[in-house]
């Protein structure tokens, strides 16, 4: 468990460079970049101080650094060209800019890294016998849940930069299907690392990846907050779209029509 024990620490540190980071450019966003950087990292390190199979803990390197890599990317440029996401000015107006409370928030992500390295931990044990056929598992589920996140992104982030959709709620492609495609295919995407660590002697912290992701976007961090800037933002159009979109697992909407006849 030494090995979380760095994480622990390299977190510490990177979320201290991000709070003043924050400071300088009030833009609380920088969080989730480090965030994913962070825990896409905490896969390569814990793969390199594993004492698994080096099948797996070479699989482990490869697919959550890849992730962390490419939804830090994704985060970075939304960060960097747009103003502060409404979630975090809403804290900013809340707190009235403390920034001590903002300190403690970038720490707590900083924890929250470790949790989420768990999953991780499990994998990097995985014994040799048992890898090769989980391998091939773990990277079809991470390869389908990956390309569904990034397509959800790009869709979005393409609604969102024509100025003629301010104020409209995305309905397109995946978004016709899920409220949060990106956070289905996110929460998905973790069943990748229980595939990973299967015989591990550590196997049932992996489920801790799948079980507190979805815990976080439905209940804590992801989707009660995304709904509630979203209604403060587009009102009754989002309200409409609540009413009819599955929240988070894709299924067809409800038709306007038979919506009346309820």
């Amino acid at each position: 468990m030494h090995s979380l024990g760095w994480v622990a620490l390299v977190a510490a540190a990177v979320m201290t460079l991000g709070w003043l980071w924050q400071r300088h450019h009030e833009n609380a966003g920088i969080v989730d970049v480090l965030w994913s950087a962070c825990v896409g990292g905490s896969a390569v390190l814990l793969a390199v101080l594993g004492d698994g199979a080096w099948q797996a803990r070479v699989t482990l390197a490869v697919l959550g650094g890849l992730w962390g890599a490419r939804l830090a990317l994704h985060l970075w440029r939304r960060v960097r060209h747009e103003p502060e996401d409404g979630r975090y000015r809403h804290l900013r107006d809340h707190w009235q800019g403390h920034q001590g409370k903002f300190l403690l928030f970038f720490m707590a992500q900083a924890l929250l890294v470790v949790l989420f390295a768990l999953p991780f931990a499990a994998a990097a044990r995985s014994p040799v016998d048992s890898a090769w056929p989980w391998i091939v598992l773990a990277v079809a589920i991470w390869m389908g849940s990956v390309a569904g996140e990034a397509i959800a992104d790009r869709q979005l982030a393409r609604f969102r930069a024509d100025p003629a959709n301010r104020g409209r709620t995305c309905r397109e492609g995946l978004w016709h299907y899920s409220r949060h495609p990106n956070y289905f295919f996110e929460w998905l995407h973790w069943f990748a690392y229980v595939a990973l660590a299967a015989g591990s002697p550590w196997f049932w912290l992996a489920w801790t990846g799948p079980v507190v992701m979805y815990v976080f976007l439905r209940w804590i961090s992801g989707i009660p907050y995304t709904e509630a800037q979203a209604l403060r933002t587009r009102g009754e159009d989002y309200r409409d779209y609540q009413r009819r979109t599955p929240m988070l697992f894709p299924w067809f909407p409800t038709p306007r029509d038979e919506e009346t006849t309820r």
